[in-house]
């Protein structure tokens, strides 16, 4: 079946039969392809039936289907012209993990971050109606994705405009961790509703059945009875209060059900909710056993479903995370906040042993920092784990409730730096600019499992916003040290030379260390610092330093933009420091998906590329 779409319109000329038989086909090749090449396998596996719906009964391009996040789009990418080298993806330079509008023009929304299809769709039907164009706007939002502000934010201006949206709700109790706080439980309510949905259908059917002249007088008094109905099974229909008519839940694997309701629902203008109930890596065991891991992951063994480890030093998130313990140990005033990643930051271990003192607030940056500013108030100590791409969503919290406060938050920046094969929305590359601009944050990047752990304890340690970048990578292996306070705004040399000075920072320090040896084989004596701080910045050590050396070379995994090179720059301008210097970073462009070794060659920052760069610079080229 599937070697017959080419395009959505092929889906037309099968039966349901044949539709069945083609979703069973698309599971088997999403497994095959993520089995070797990793992705977000739980996601993808858990909305087949749904895409093949949903293109089945729409007309895209022309009508416009925006998925949140997006990572769930397998099998959309797959019946979109996409089939023949869906085996490229997430390899370098083959097709993206996420929808992208350069890739194909059935993505209609690029995204990689939830909570957007929303506000994008209702932007989308605003244009079509200003346009004076026709056609449908359909957003897939996950259960997950609607904890976030903006997508509550974009149901409230839906229901206040009155477009004709269609929003299909995928509710499958999962955002990557399972689903917490209050709208979970809604949706549990809603899902135990299907009596009220019932009642309401006899009710309206009952209606049709009365003579025309009572039609008026009987619809009238219908409301008022599915009022009553809706108010005795389920209190509050949220949905319906902010002007979007509910329809659910209904099973999101029934093929027949879902082409017959979005056929209905496609005749009804105005907002409207489709409710559905999934499962999450639906048709695979595996997954279905355990959707957290498999949510998103490396290379597994499709047979067992395990995942194929590699040998190594542990990831520094789960460094972090057993630092966490440690610390809290001796340390009642730490609690731990996550958005919606205990795994994927580490946290899940501080969770099993401090239940108490962990809070996991869905997917809610915005909430999460303003959350841990209102603990740090009543002297509590906040550690906010999140990802690099995701704090930037908190960006006005950081300044305006945190640090404009001076509050001591922590803030544990994971990914930081370019993050893999999940590409631009995922990498971590603006944090060390957006972070060194906020006044009175402390900002610093461990080049070792060792100085994480340090790190961790000097910011618990501090008092005020102070945050540490790491990168999603393991560690070094290098032999651990007890934990101990670093002194804020030093940085240290590492190895000494005659000929430039190196100051790295973060993941780059060792990098840089590496490529001092391949310049010393080639008669080039380097001065390596492990800058350690971002900001501050050690100023008598760069400033002598670079009076001394005259050479001068800055390594960072950030965008050059505004970065930690920008930094030195304007001490060294600022103090009419007279050297040449150099800066070594990431590009002024967002960076492709591919394995972190590739990206790393490929952008120069190996060794080897650090090396060539310097000796170029040193050579006057």
């Amino acid at each position: 079946m599937l070697e017959k779409i080419n395009e959505p319109k092929d889906l037309k000329k099968l039966s349901l039969r044949e539709l069945k038989e083609l979703a069973k086909e698309i599971r088997e090749r999403i497994i095959d392809v993520t089995s070797k090449n990793g992705g977000h396998v739980a996601p993808g596996l858990g909305v087949v039936e749904l895409t093949l719906a949903v293109h089945y009964v729409f007309d895209p391009p022309r009508d416009k289907i925006v998925w949140d996040v997006s990572h769930q789009a397998y099998a959309h990418k797959l019946i979109t012209g996409r089939r023949d080298v869906f085996h490229t993806l997430r390899q370098w330079g083959g097709i993206s993990g996420f929808l992208s509008r350069k890739e194909s023009i059935y993505d209609t929304f690029g995204a990689g971050h939830a909570s957007t299809s929303l506000s994008a769709a209702l932007g989308i039907a605003c244009a079509r109606d200003k346009n004076g164009e026709d056609f449908h706007v359909v957003a897939i939002i996950g259960d997950g994705a609607l904890t976030g502000g903006m997508a509550l934010e974009a149901l409230n201006n839906i229901g206040h405009l009155k477009k004709n949206i269609l929003i299909i709700l995928n509710d499958n109790r999962m955002s990557i961790a399972e689903n917490v706080g209050g709208l979970k439980e809604y949706l549990v309510k809603l899902q135990s509703g299907k009596i009220y949905n019932r009642l309401k259908a006899d009710v309206w059917d009952l209606l049709g059945h009365l003579p025309m002249g009572l039609s008026k007088k009987a619809r009238e008094t219908a409301r008022k009875i599915l009022e009553g109905l809706k108010n005795l099974f389920v209190p509050t229909i949220l949905f319906e209060e902010l002007g979007i008519r509910y329809f659910g839940p209904v099973d999101g694997h029934d093929l027949k059900d879902l082409i017959e309701l979005l056929r209905d629902l496609k005749e009804l203008h105005g907002p409207k909710l489709l409710h559905i109930v999934t499962q999450k890596g639906k048709g695979y065991p595996p997954a279905e056993e355990n959707p957290t891991l498999f949510h998103g992951l490396g290379p597994y063994d499709k047979d067992t479903g395990k995942p194929i480890k590699k040998e190594g030093p542990p990831t520094y998130s789960k460094v972090f995370g057993r630092a966490m313990v440690e610390i809290a140990e001796r340390n009642d005033k730490v609690v731990a906040i996550t958005a919606a990643m205990p795994e994927g930051t580490g946290l899940d271990v501080f969770r099993e042993r401090f239940p108490e003192r962990f809070y996991d607030v869905g997917i809610a940056e915005q909430h999460a920092v303003t959350f841990a500013a209102g603990l740090a108030t009543e002297g509590v100590i906040p550690v906010c784990a999140i990802y690099s791409t995701f704090l930037q969503r908190a960006f006005d919290q950081i300044i305006h409730d945190v640090a404009l406060q001076n509050l001591h938050v922590v803030f544990a920046i994971d990914r930081g730096g370019v993050v893999g094969e999940d590409g631009p929305t995922h990498h971590g590359v603006f944090d060390l600019t957006y972070l060194r601009l906020v006044p009175g944050m402390v900002l610093m990047a461990p080049r070792d499992e060792n100085y994480l752990r340090h790190m961790l304890l000097t910011a618990i340690n501090y008092h005020g916003p102070i945050a540490l970048r790491y990168p999603r990578d393991r560690g070094l292996g290098v032999e651990p040290e007890e934990m101990h306070e670093i002194e804020i705004g030093k940085g240290e040399i590492l190895r000494d030379g005659k000929d430039c000075v190196i100051f790295a920072v973060g993941s780059m320090v060792v990098p840089s260390l590496e490529a001092s040896e391949i310049l010393k084989e080639k008669g080039i004596d380097a001065c390596v610092v492990d800058a350690r701080f971002i900001k501050p910045l050690d100023r008598e050590l760069i400033l002598s330093l670079a009076s001394e050396k005259k050479k001068v070379i800055t390594v960072e995994e950030n965008t050059l933009e505004g970065g930690f090179g920008s930094g030195v720059m304007e001490l060294l301008n600022e103090n009419k420091v007279s050297c040449d210097l150099l800066r070594i970073g990431l590009p002024d462009r967002f960076i492709e998906h591919g394995a972190r070794k590739i990206l790393l060659e490929v952008l120069g920052l190996t060794p080897h590329g650090i090396a060539g760069r310097v000796e170029e610079f040193l050579k006057g080229r």
